[in-house]
């Protein structure tokens, strides 16, 4: 498979350059084609793809590149559904796929590898995390994968007989899947989210969907109890579904007495787990159930809990200042995740609120802002964020960069309160992604610290 063929790849992000190594390897006759120059952190790479025979396009999608003598096209996750390449390749029955799918089909199938997928529209990153830490904390041989930042092609070298891959899988990675099959597959909840790529939330349904589709019922499917989207996919789905809440005992994981249970086991009390928030609790009973499915011990489960204390941009405790606590949660691009955040919280809060317009409805948080006591509007939208703030009767302050609402943030900020960076959009306004507007946050708060 994947051997003497004539393959184009679409997109040259760091998904791109492993598949463009890994076919490279394979004798197939590989082109990369990206509408953008390469930065100069890529052009090392550049050079030893094109040492291996890979050819470049950059600069533009020329409308002669693709035609029938092409056998795969292999597009980036951020490749629109709609692309005109993507389209014309389904006319000329190419198959369009991405590197997760290529590189699930290149895991050797005589090894007993054993594939955890996770998706979900929230807490998917710290679900994989998590699940990752716990299992290798007991000891086993496992391998972090996806939408994570590590492309599965990246170690499929390396893998060696009862290896464990541990996979975040994003929609826009589910959209191009075919055979792509988890023993054990997660959906962590599912809300409206990425609605600019799947065009319709009715698409956005199925394709998350996809992620059990190849499941048989010898397989586990994972998902939460408390949401009804996600418990009306797994309704037809041919795996053995198990179930976490959050609210109720059931036959599964969930919430008693101040505690996580696995099925009646009682696995580490919440005031033992460094993370944070019910949202939180809900991806640690999801990991659980699915490491107790290849038997990972409760003392490595109790021990990474006790010290983990989230993933980088999301819910993240920066410091605490003079009293103040820093969270930074810049990876809340929508509304839900917002909601989720200030949900955590009962401590007075200021909120930095705003970024990239695309017509979210702050409305939709009125039911949360309860403890806040400040809002910081900030980006494009900021003058929707005043309003918002006006209408709830919370002091909103309006500036278009952080750099210029911090110092009055941390001024009006008392002993007690939280600072919270969770802005419901984007960043593209002002950032070339949302990572780089939490890691000015924090610079930020460590700057006050250190003073």
């Amino acid at each position: 498979m994947f051997e003497n063929k004539k393959i184009l790849i679409l997109g040259f992000a760091r998904s791109g350059y492993d598949a463009a190594k890994v076919l490279a390897s394979r004798n197939n006759k590989v082109i990369v084609n990206d509408l953008k120059e390469l930065n100069p952190s890529n052009q090392e790479k550049k050079e030893e793809l094109e040492k291996l025979g890979v050819e470049f396009i950059l600069g533009s999608h020329p409308e002669d590149l693709l035609d029938e003598s092409f056998d795969y096209l292999i597009k980036s996750p951020g490749i629109a559904i709609d692309h005109p390449y993507v389209l014309k390749a389904k006319k000329l029955n190419i198959e369009v796929m991405n590197e997760t799918e290529m590189a699930y089909r290149l895991i050797p199938k005589d090894k007993n590898i054993k594939l955890i997928g996770i998706t979900g529209t929230n807490g998917k990153t710290t679900t994989t995390t998590l699940i990752y830490n716990f299992i290798k904390q007991d000891g086993k041989r496992v391998h972090l994968a996806g939408n994570i930042g590590y492309p599965l092609c990246s170690f499929l070298s390396e893998l060696e007989e009862n290896d464990i891959i541990v996979d975040e899988i994003s929609c826009q990675q589910l959209e191009n899947v075919e055979m792509y099959h988890p023993n054990i597959a997660i959906l962590t909840n599912i809300s409206e989210a990425h609605i600019e790529f799947m065009k319709t939330y009715d698409h956005y349904k199925e394709v998350k969907k996809r992620i059990f589709q190849n499941q048989t019922s010898n397989d586990i499917a994972i998902t939460n109890m408390e949401n009804q989207e996600a418990l009306s996919l797994v309704k037809d789905i041919k795996s053995t579904v198990k179930y976490f809440s959050s609210k109720n005992e059931i036959n599964g994981a969930y919430i008693k007495e101040n505690a996580i249970y696995y099925y009646d086991e009682k696995i580490i009390s919440l005031d033992e787990i460094k993370l944070i928030g019910n949202h939180n609790y809900e991806n640690i009973m999801a990991a659980i159930l699915a490491v107790k499915e290849i038997g990972v011990s409760n003392e490595a489960i109790q021990k990474v809990l006790n010290t983990f204390g989230g993933v980088e941009h999301r819910l993240e405790f920066v410091c605490e200042v003079d009293g103040r606590k820093f969270y930074n949660d810049t990876e809340a691009t929508n509304i839900k995740c917002c909601q989720i955040a200030l949900s955590s919280f009962e401590s007075p809060t200021i909120l930095f609120l705003g970024g990239y317009e695309r017509g979210q409805d702050f409305n939709e948080l009125s039911a949360y802002v309860s403890h806040v006591k400040a809002i910081f509007a900030i980006g494009s939208c900021r003058n929707r964020v005043k309003e918002f703030g006006d209408k709830m009767k919370i002091p909103t302050y309006q500036y278009e960069f952080l750099k210029d609402a911090f110092p009055t943030a941390w001024n009006i900020s008392q002993s007690g309160d939280i600072l919270l960076l969770s802005p419901a959009s984007a960043s593209w306004d002002q950032y070339k992604e949302c990572e780089e507007r939490g890691a000015e946050f924090k610079k930020y708060a460590i700057e006050l610290k250190k003073k």
